[in-house]
């Protein structure tokens, strides 16, 4: 199949794809931190091609819950509304297989509620963290190594200019689970 990885700079859920065989292509605004096919620049300009799947994870600054406090100042300033409109550019999109990842957020009130609701724990790694996948053409994940250990890691990261990036990174495990089951 020949699947897009929108907003991924980490290449980990593109390098699992291809491990099946298949052609997968990650787009970011940031520069792939792993050695493949990747698009730096803007998803609008590679989103429109034929894909056979679109796996996207969109940003969730203006859109997830744990920033609920700035929701007031983000919608006045528009912030939030483009982060609306950039979710639904993938939710709108004609290609019959698509996955969109997010935290739990406001897209459950502003479109739908998402398709399932995954924890990394269940995927192989000790960790927390609520996420919603809203999925088109494609089944549910299944939990592939429940494990103990559930801390809140991640959320837990000092402040400074890798925080929003390492708390972006889909786990391995999680990745290895779309590939498996979707591709």
């Amino acid at each position: 199949m020949k699947i897009l990885i929108a907003c991924e700079y980490s290449g980990r859920v593109r390098d699992a794809f291809i491990k099946k065989g298949h052609n997968a292509i990650s787009c970011d605004i940031l520069p792939t931190e792993l050695p493949g096919p990747h698009f730096k620049g803007d998803v609008e300009d590679v989103l429109f091609h034929r894909w056979d799947m679109i796996i996207a994870f969109p940003p969730c600054d203006h859109l997830a819950v744990s920033g609920a406090r700035w929701f007031k100042e983000k919608q006045a300033d528009g912030r939030q509304q483009q982060g609306i409109d950039f979710f639904m550019m993938f939710a709108n999109h004609h290609c019959k297989q698509i996955a969109i990842e997010n935290p739990v957020g406001i897209m459950s009130t502003k479109w739908r509620k998402p398709n399932q609701i995954i924890q990394p724990w269940q995927f192989g790694h000790g960790e927390t963290k609520k996420t919603g996948l809203w999925l088109k053409g494609l089944p549910n994940l299944k939990p592939t190594n429940v494990v103990e250990g559930r801390e809140q890691r991640i959320w837990k990261m000092p402040p400074g200019p890798e925080r929003a990036k390492s708390r972006a990174l889909t786990f391995n495990g999680i990745a290895d689970a779309m590939a498996d089951q979707w591709g």
